[in-house]
């Protein structure tokens, strides 16, 4: 183990109390990049009763609805540009203990990625690495009901992370956003790659020799004990997520057409509509903003495949008619389905020409 190793790995074995919020975990490792970012977090936690030195404490909780409103007034406030960007560059090795040492623990940067897939569920459960290992270039894709946001915090932490223990060796040859970020050229800068945006998919793609790179901290025997503390922990989220996540599942899931009612969700999940509303509104969230995010982003999905028509698009995503899709999508992208999906043609194939 090299210097730093002890500190990192008697606070990456601290388990957080089974009640926290995954939410809260993921503001808590950020909250010394905001500081430095220029945030004072005790005033941003005072409107809700909780002060810094609270939240300090590995077990302590900060409701999910608490912290969207917490990230509702940053983001309102758009005081730095590439926000998540900078929270990325600013958030050192260890903010997120167990997971930056189940990382940086691993053999490779392909193993690396690996650990991300397996265990990214302990910071923010909403979203998912997908890897696609049999593909040249390798590509991972970021997936999940995410925002801009956190699709581009999870690439730039992930890039960063992988090349500082890979010894700044890591080269990736990409990375592809669906949306357009407030400055591409600032990821080129931070990053050193190059940057798709509008793009068919989310992530990265690098080459099958960056895969291979070793990682300096290379310790099977921690990563293997920490792995086991990583699964109990896991465990145990599994068995408190909240109605929010499975309402999710429901939209989500084949021939639901994510226009299925409030009834019909209520139904199958055992609960009338009023008491399911009431419970999504504890969470901070409400049944048409779930449908909503669905919705938009199974319309980028379903955008990018050329064989499907617009019509049949808002079929599938259970529109009355074309009309009220083409509304909707224009709300999300101020643009119209056809001019979005002619925009992701064009660039996709101006990177091929590349």
């Amino acid at each position: 183990m090299i210097p730093d190793d002890n500190e990192m790995a008697s606070r990456a074995t601290r388990p957080p109390a089974a009640s926290e919020s995954m939410h809260s975990a993921n503001l808590r490792g950020m909250f010394g990049a905001l500081e430095r970012l220029g945030y004072d977090i005790d005033l941003l936690l005072a409107p809700f009763g909780f002060t810094r030195a609270e939240l300090d404490d590995p077990d302590g909780r900060l409701p999910a609805r608490v912290c969207a409103e917490i990230f509702a007034t940053i983001q309102r406030e758009r005081r730095v540009k590439n926000l998540a960007l900078r929270i990325a560059v600013e958030t050192p090795i260890g903010a997120y203990p167990l997971l930056d040492y189940l990382v940086c623990s691993a053999e490779s940067v392909g193993e690396g990625f690996k650990q991300l897939a397996r265990y990214l569920g302990l910071v923010n459960p909403s979203v998912r690495l997908v890897l696609r290992e049999e593909e040249d270039p390798i590509r991972v894709l970021v997936e999940g009901v995410i925002d801009p946001f956190t699709v581009e915090l999870t690439v730039s932490l992930s890039v960063l992370r992988l090349s500082r223990e890979s010894g700044d060796q890591l080269h990736i040859e990409r990375i592809c956003f669906r949306h357009e970020p407030e400055d591409a050229s600032a990821f080129r800068s931070a990053l050193h790659c190059e940057v798709e945006t509008q793009s068919s998919w989310s992530g990265l793609a690098l080459t099958r020799q960056a895969w291979k790179l070793p990682l300096r901290r290379h310790d099977p025997l921690l990563r293997n004990w920490l792995e086991r503390k990583a699964a109990q922990i896991l465990a145990r989220q599994e068995e408190q997520e909240g109605v929010a996540m499975e309402v999710r599942r429901l939209l989500a899931a084949p021939g639901s057409r994510n226009g299925t009612s409030i009834e019909a969700a209520a139904r199958g999940l055992a609960m009338s509509p009023r008491t399911l509303q009431r419970r999504l509104s504890e969470e901070g969230t409400s049944f048409d903003i779930l449908r909503e995010e669905m919705r938009k982003h199974a319309a980028e999905t379903f955008l990018a495949d050329r064989t499907l028509s617009v019509g049949e698009v808002a079929f599938l995503l259970g529109f009355s008619e074309p009309g009220a899709f083409h509304r909707a999508f224009k709300r999300w992208h101020n643009t119209t389905p056809d001019a979005f999906r002619k925009e992701r043609s064009d660039s996709l194939h101006a990177s091929r020409e590349r």
